[in-house]
């Protein structure tokens, strides 16, 4: 398993779990935007970044919607790519997401989407492949809206 230990760059670009939903179910309205979107990233030499969380988050989906078999498709591509970085959650993180959560009780957001904010400010990323407009609301751009 990956480790993240290196700083982002300018191109790398967040994927949420809606984001990984469109790119591996074809019948997603969003799935061809988020082919095209991986597609022009990957030509263009770009990383992305996502949470364990957001993978549990995603694997979750998948298998509530009977989709249980793109779930190993998932972690089959995700874990071993050199294109997408995991970041994982370790006591510190988890306090930080856990403060930001409850400092924001006020929004919808989920503890997960706490964690993938917290992430993208600490790395200084803005783009999120995403559906979600939650990402709109924490400043972010959500880029399959």
């Amino acid at each position: 398993m990956k480790k993240s230990t290196k700083s982002s760059t300018k191109a790398d670009t967040f994927v949420d779990t809606s984001g990984f939903y469109a790119l591996l179910v074809q019948g997603d309205t969003a799935h061809l935007r988020a082919k095209d979107l991986l597609a022009r990233a990957a030509g263009a030499g770009a990383r992305f970044v996502t949470t364990a969380y957001v993978l549990d988050e995603t694997a979750t989906l998948l298998k509530a919607r009977r989709l249980t078999h793109l779930a190993i498709a998932l972690f089959e591509k995700v874990l071993p790519s050199a294109a997408c970085r995991i970041e994982w959650m370790d006591p510190d993180r988890f306090e930080q997401t856990r403060r930001f959560f409850l400092k924001h009780s006020d929004q919808d957001w989920s503890l997960t989407d706490c964690a993938s904010f917290c992430l993208m400010r600490k790395l200084g990323l803005h783009d999120a492949i995403t559906t979600d407009v939650h990402f709109r609301h924490a400043g972010f751009r959500p880029l399959l809206i």
